[in-house]
Parts: C-alpha cells; sequence; structure tokens
C-alpha cells in the first residue's frame, strides 16, 4: 500500500501543470473520464465551495459521453479545491495531503480554488458508475467536504 501512496505523491509532484495554471494539460483516461475540451463542453454546471466544508450542490448526474465545464465558485475565506475521483483514490490522496499539506498537485480533474474567486474545469464522462468529489485539503475532506457524481449510459 505504501507504494501506491508513494506513485501518488510522484503524479502530483512531477506532472506538467494543467490549464488551471495556463500550462499544457496531460490527459489521462481514469476510471472515472478523462480530462476535456472546453469546446466540446455541452454543459455547465456550477459548484460552490464554502467554510461550512459543504459542496452546493453535493449531487451531480450525467450521461456517458458527456463533457461538462464546471465553474467552482469558492465563497469562503479559506482555500478550498474541487478534485474528482472514486472513493478509494480520494481516500489515497486525502491521507497524503494530511501527511504532506503543502504537497504540489495540478491535475485535469482537480481545481483549487481561493477564497473569493472561482475556478473552471472541463471534464468528459466517458465512463458510467458513482464516483465522487472533494476537497481534499487536510481536515476540509475528514469534515465532510464531499459530494457524489452518477454516470449512467446513454
Amino acid at each position: 500500500m505504501l507504494s501506491g501512496f508513494a506513485a501518488l505523491s510522484w503524479a502530483h509532484v512531477d506532472m506538467p501543470k494543467s490549464a488551471h495554471s495556463g500550462h499544457a494539460v496531460v490527459k489521462e483516461q481514469k476510471a472515472w473520464g478523462i480530462g476535456g475540451d472546453a469546446k466540446a463542453a455541452t454543459r455547465t454546471v456550477t459548484i460552490t465551495m464554502d467554510d461550512n466544508m459543504r459542496f452546493t450542490p453535493s449531487k451531480l448526474s450525467f450521461k456517458q459521453g458527456e463533457t461538462v465545464r464546471f465553474v467552482i465558485q469558492n465563497k469562503g475565506k479559506l482555500l478550498h479545491e474541487m478534485v474528482i475521483g472514486t472513493r478509494a483514490e480520494l481516500d489515497a490522496h486525502a491521507a497524503m495531503m494530511v501527511k504532506f499539506p503543502k504537497m504540489a498537485h495540478d491535475e485535469p480533474y482537480m481545481a483549487h480554488v481561493n477564497a473569493g474567486h472561482s475556478g473552471n474545469m472541463v471534464w468528459t464522462f466517458n465512463r458510467t458508475g458513482n464516483f465522487e468529489f472533494a476537497c481534499l485539503i487536510a481536515g476540509h475532506y475528514q469534515a465532510g467536504m464531499v459530494g457524489t457524481i452518477s454516470v449512467t449510459a446513454r
């Protein structure tokens, strides 16, 4: 299990920056989909985050193949993030964030949003299943800052 944590750690440190930081996006197929192209987005979903450690809305549903542009608004006074993944991936990543809270990480399936600002993420849900999104900043995930995503076949 330790090797999985090490791989997670290196993946975040060594990966090129995503579109969130103005650098090239490395698209990698994940169990929950793949990074999307803004031009292909067929739907825009606005998510708000706040210091009550909640997302609004916290339950999302999509059809397989949908490319979604997320507009993520941080209404709080703390840094928050939205990270999409499976429960197992998010659990492992959250554990790493507790151990290494300043760990650099920037992937197409995550958006870090400073207090009072907005961010964007574009994701293609090309796999069916039940997934989650969460804020993995140390303590936020543990406080319940999690939402669910259901992706059903067309």
